[in-house]
């Protein structure tokens, strides 16, 4: 290799060929050269901003995640993101112990020459964008075997199709934290080990019988005893699964080193309600409201706002009706969204789109930037309604 190395000389013959002024450059002047074995595809670079930065100097991990024909993406601790390949117009040279300018001090009264060596080079880099999760796919390996209940008169457990926490840490694109807070949302439970989701029907004979036990024993719904709900009810149904109801359904405190539950209004409506929806295809408005006021525990208001993006009100029909849509049945792609939105109405108001296209929204977006992006909006009877950009197809 000394062969090859320049001399101080060789560097001032060249500087000034190349007609620069040493006294206008730095002291220490790097000369390059190409280690033994050096190849691109040795690297990879990633950019990183500050957050994520900080988080591998604490010594935390990033896991890339997806399955083969997933698109990957990267997951720290309690965040998402996109990986993207972006190309550079310019070589980007690794080597080691390289010192920019500002590391160098120019203490040296004289030029000298530093010989370092290239250990790898790359012609592109990683960019990472934050992004929503992808959490759809949970509640549908989740719902391959929902649990129904303990196996009654001896019949064997259906044991296939059953994943532990770490299984849908692998198949999932979402970091832990969101995935845990998902699993909460779509009331998941550890059972034997395996993070399963109740069967909808079971869910509700549990809350079902929560709900009776609080009319008959005149308890007040923000006030529920545990220790006595499960006394009461563990004739019926596992312990552990009254608790996880009440848990779905409650807040759960402590006052004189006893546990109770508030039960959550909006949730135990929302629930009763689902339940008196899943089996018809459009209810009369008017009588569902009825019924589901008279399903609910006594002292519990019924409100419309309740079934905020679980159902949709149709109030142009006569009579009005109501019908199951839940936002967490949709498409996950944002267009693809939009576009099932206008084949299910073609025209919708503002106020009745939103809670569909609420999780769409990126940080720092709102849905008006999105309606503005993927609709088109008119005035129809003085009511700004939207609808789709693409002409529907008669």
């Amino acid at each position: 290799m000394s062969s090859n190395m320049r001399t101080l000389e060789e560097v001032q013959a060249t500087l000034e060929i190349a007609k620069l002024k040493e006294e206008d450059l730095q002291k220490t002047i790097h000369c390059l050269s190409f280690g033994e074995n050096v190849s691109s595809a040795d690297y990879c670079l990633m950019e990183l901003d500050d957050t994520l930065v900080k988080h591998i100097e604490a010594g935390q991990s990033l896991v890339i995640r997806g399955d083969k024909d997933e698109r990957a993406v990267l997951c720290s601790g309690d965040k998402t993101y996109d990986l993207k390949i972006a190309d550079t117009s310019n070589m980007l040279l690794f080597l080691p112990g390289c010192r920019t300018p500002d590391q160098l001090t120019n203490s040296q009264e004289s030029s000298h020459v530093v010989h370092t060596q290239i250990w790898g080079f790359c012609n592109s880099y990683w960019e990472l964008r934050k992004q929503r999760p992808k959490l759809k796919k949970l509640k549908k390996l989740l719902m391959e075997n929902p649990y129904e209940g303990p196996s009654l008169g001896g019949k064997e457990e259906n044991t296939e199709n059953r994943y532990t926490m770490q299984d849908l840490l692998e198949r999932i694109q979402a970091s832990e934290e969101e995935l845990k807070a998902h699993l909460e949302t779509i009331h998941a439970c550890q059972i034997d080990g395996y993070m399963r989701v109740l069967d909808f029907d079971y869910e509700m004979k549990l809350l079902g019988h929560v709900t009776q036990l609080v009319d008959s024993e005149s308890w007040s719904f923000d006030k529920v005893p545990l220790k006595t709900s499960l006394e009461e009810l563990g004739p019926l149904e596992p312990k552990e699964m009254i608790e996880h109801c009440l848990n779905c359904y409650g807040r759960r405190y402590t006052e004189n080193d006893e546990v109770f539950y508030a039960l959550h209004e909006d949730r135990v409506c929302q629930g009763v309600a689902l339940l008196l929806l899943q089996n018809a295809v459009k209810f009369n408005l008017r009588e569902f409201q009825e019924v589901w006021q008279q399903s609910v525990p006594d002292g519990m208001s019924t409100r419309l706002e309740q079934l905020k993006s679980v159902a949709l009100l149709d109030r142009t029909s006569r009579p009005e009706t109501i019908c199951l849509l839940r936002v967490e049945d949709l498409p996950e792609d944002t267009l693809e969204r939009f576009n099932h939105l206008f084949t299910l109405r073609e025209k919708w108001t503002e106020d009745d789109i939103t809670p569909y296209i609420q999780d769409l929204c990126g940080e720092k977006q709102t849905t008006g930037a999105l309606l503005t992006k993927y609709a088109r909006s008119s005035m129809q009877n003085g009511i700004k309604v939207f609808n789709s950009r693409r002409p529907v197809a008669t």
